[in-house]
């Protein structure tokens, strides 16, 4: 009983750690955008991100109770057996978004942990411990449309709001107020990421409970939603200055309009399948919307291989994790299978923390914190490039050819009056 408390134990302080990393992860999603375009200093948004991510967490269980009583099928699983499984997936999560965090790579937290969580159970039980019609379904799926979906979004309200404030005779076109609204719009995208991704660390605690037979309902208890707020919270307050480098700087050419219409598209669709209760990833649906918005501004151009690299990264996400999150699984049926109980988790906890150690240290050599998160630029930042002098649309064509036969007209008149004279 105390081996399984502790390991109990151990799963949640690990899902909260990986809260943490999934917040200084994805707060570019939201912050990146209104950085770079000047809309807010780069303290001043992680801070808003973090109380938002934190108000969000509260407004919404239905992530949760799709990985609690849905992803996986606990009652095919051992008691005895299923959390030192969960341990193992949440390591295999952990891991990748560590790596991804040092390299700068805007990745899925949320494909992490599902990749980890997948691989774990295969190894440990079977593939009959994956219910696959629900990861298709609510996993799968929405990996596929929910990115497509945005960017929709993002190009229909990147033209409606270039068509609304078109400039004509070099009159001011007020789309400066866009960097004003994008305060608002990127703070509905934080409250959004806090309704979708923080839900998925309630619903692995919940899981782990279950499992022990500490409850018997899907629903997150309050300590949970408490604790997975203010871990996601902490954690976006931290930053993650790298993965905002690798977005905002490349996003800098993308103008307000658009970075308004992206984060109106991304809000949206975030908090639709919050309410369906589809575990989605962020990061695509916000990398999808500034493709989309990239491609509603005229002049701008889309450089499709570099989209198509981001694509395969995302495509690397669940069976890189689901590898590593296999791997530390084995650990564990070794230890189960020789008689040494609890041996292999503690194995795994020893080399879960010497990995993310190194990795931190490795960050200190090249450190990146909000005075210089916007030196460089990342190639999945080229996503979008924007012309500075876009060619003049049909009617603003028009517009100056009357403008000229008008100045024409003006001079030949001017002419035969001095001829008069």
């Amino acid at each position: 009983m105390e081996t399984a408390a502790l390991i109990v134990a151990l799963v949640i302080a690990l899902a909260l750690f990986f809260d943490f990393t999934n917040g200084f992860h994805d707060t570019a999603n939201a912050m990146a955008t209104p950085i770079a375009t000047g809309a807010l200093k780069p303290k001043t948004a992680v801070a808003i991100a973090a109380v938002l991510n934190l108000v969000g967490a509260f407004l919404s269980t239905e992530v949760a109770k799709t990985i609690s009583g849905g992803m996986i099928r606990e009652d095919q699983i051992s008691g005895a057996v299923f959390p030192s499984l969960v341990f193992a997936g949440l390591i295999g999560a952990i891991t990748w978004n560590m790596l991804t965090w040092l390299l700068g790579l805007p990745s899925s937290s949320s494909h992490a942990l599902f990749g980890g969580l997948i691989g774990a159970t295969i190894v440990g039980i079977g593939a009959q411990g994956i219910d696959f019609g629900v990861v298709v379904s609510k996993v799968v799926l929405p990996a596929v449309l929910a990115p497509l979906t945005a960017g929709i979004i993002a190009y229909i309200v990147t033209k409606i709001a270039y068509v609304v404030t078109r400039r004509y005779d070099g009159k001011p076109d007020g789309r400066d107020g866009f960097r004003w609204g994008q305060i608002f719009t990127s703070s509905l995208v934080a409250l959004a990421h806090g309704t979708n991704d923080a839900q998925k660390t309630m619903g692995i605690i919940t899981l782990a409970l279950i499992a022990a037979g500490w409850q018997d309902h899907p629903e997150p208890e309050w300590w949970v939603i408490l604790s997975a707020a203010a871990a996601i919270a902490l954690g976006t307050y931290v930053g993650g200055w790298r993965i905002i480098r690798t977005l905002g700087k490349g996003l800098t050419d993308v103008k307000p309009a658009q970075g308004f219409s992206a984060e109106t598209s991304t809000a949206a669709t975030i908090l639709a399948s919050s309410h369906l209760g589809f575990a989605l990833s962020t990061t695509q649906v916000a990398s999808g919307s500034v493709i989309g918005s990239g491609l509603g501004r005229r002049g701008s151009e889309v450089r499709w291989r570099t989209v198509g690299r981001i694509a395969v990264g995302w495509l690397l996400t669940l069976p890189a994790a689901g590898v590593v999150g296999a791997l530390a699984a084995l650990l564990v049926v070794w230890s189960r299978s020789l008689g040494l109980g609890a041996t292999g988790v503690v194995i795994d906890a020893i080399i879960a923390f010497a990995i993310i150690l190194f990795l931190f240290l490795r960050s200190r050599r090249d450190e990146v914190h909000a005075g210089n998160a916007m030196s460089e630029v990342a190639a999945s930042g080229h996503a979008v490039k924007v012309d500075e002098n876009p060619p003049p649309t049909p009617r603003q064509q028009r517009a100056m050819s009357e403008k000229a036969r008008q100045k024409a007209a003006a001079k030949q008149q001017g002419g035969r009056e001095g001829d008069d004279k």
